[in-house]
């Protein structure tokens, strides 16, 4: 529809709950949060993203490319993924003996699903034309 109409599908909010869900399975996943994901709350876990203009604001042929261009996002991620997840086992013993998540993996953990939504929401949520940083803060 971007591409021949210009115009954004009326499912935004279904991509929207869908992406808000899988952060409240990532978080529950990574030992972020406690409490079990819900299918239709919002929780402790906040996701938002405006409805894109799609005629002002998104060209209308990038969306066959966005895929392409996000590649060199999607290899380092795979690699921070998995460093995620040494991450997380490290985390489960320090919490199993502390009874604290340690704040420097949490803030690696979080950055990399932001980092993540960020290249979601560019390459395959379509909500954006501006290119992700390479980066793992906000």
């Amino acid at each position: 529809m971007i591409l021949f109409r210009q115009k954004y599908p009326r499912w935004f909010d279904w991509n929207l709950n869908v992406v808000r869900f899988e952060n409240r399975v990532a978080a529950y996943f990574f030992l972020l949060r406690d409490e079990y994901p819900s299918t239709d709350e919002e929780q402790a876990i906040h996701l938002d993203f405006p409805y894109p203009d799609a005629k002002n604001d998104l060209n209308r042929w990038l969306p066959l490319v966005k895929w392409l261009l996000a590649i060199p996002h999607l290899v380092i991620l795979f690699f921070l993924a998995l460093a995620a997840l040494i991450v997380v086992i490290i985390a489960w013993f320090a919490i199993l003996f502390t009874g604290r998540y340690p704040e420097g993996l949490f803030d690696f953990v979080v950055g990399v699903m932001r980092w993540g939504n960020r290249v979601q929401g560019y390459a395959f949520v379509l909500i954006t034309d501006r290119y992700p940083p390479f980066s793992l803060n906000p």
